[in-house]
């Protein structure tokens, strides 16, 4: 195993401070974002009923820790902003959680079937053919990580299809379709969730289920 190691350089990570000043130790860190994210729930309109608000929070944070650290080159310095990092909205972990946690929440309301026989011709509108599309890629960006080394790749193909799933989401509604075709928009947006959940997984995410 050790002669298939190679060694990756890091960038410096700057701006990078908490409220208990310049030093920065990992415990600090995770328990700064901990923090943020639990205010930021509070605070969210959108913000649901959660079992665990404070594992929920370190997950979450974790993910805008990571996708904020991932999307760029390696080797790149970055400055570091915690509000960047947090934002609900844009290219951030917060959003990848939270997209995923939407499609999850929408597989339990249509009893998480098991859907077989499924005629994904009836998928012709141009937002369910660009997730399909964007799916069809997902090896081609495994396989371009693992020959350069650089998790970006993974980070900017995850962002753009909890983009793609998020339009999707409120344009294909499965609620009052005819059943043929809600069962094609349910495996559709099912494939979406299992391929954002395995690529954030690959990450060091945990994918969260509520949010």
């Amino acid at each position: 195993f050790h002669h298939r190691c190679q060694h990756v350089s890091f960038g410096l990570v700057q701006g990078m401070k908490t409220r208990r000043g310049e030093v920065i130790f990992l415990e600090d860190v995770l328990n700064e974002v901990r923090s943020r994210m639990l205010q930021n729930m509070a605070s969210a309109k959108t913000t649901k009923e959660i079992e665990d608000p404070v594992e929920t929070a370190e997950k979450v944070g974790l993910a805008a820790l990571i996708i904020q650290d991932f999307r760029g080159l390696l080797s790149s310095d970055y400055q570091f902003s915690w509000d960047r990092a947090l934002q609900s909205r844009g290219d951030t972990g917060v959003f990848l959680q939270y997209t995923h946690a939407r499609l999850h929440s929408l597989e339990q309301m249509h009893g998480n079937e098991q859907l077989t026989d499924v005629n994904v011709a009836c998928l012709q509108e141009p937002d369910a053919i660009s997730v399909l599309q964007h799916l069809l890629r997902y090896d081609e960006v495994l396989y371009r990580s693992s020959q350069d080394l650089q998790p970006k790749h993974i980070v900017s193909y995850l962002l753009t299809l909890s983009h793609l799933a998020a339009v999707a989401h409120k344009t294909l509604p499965v609620k009052g379709s005819a059943p043929q075709l809600a069962q094609a928009r349910l495996c559709l947006f099912q494939a979406a969730r299992s391929v954002l959940a395995n690529g954030m997984k690959l990450l060091g995410i945990t994918p969260v289920t509520q949010m």
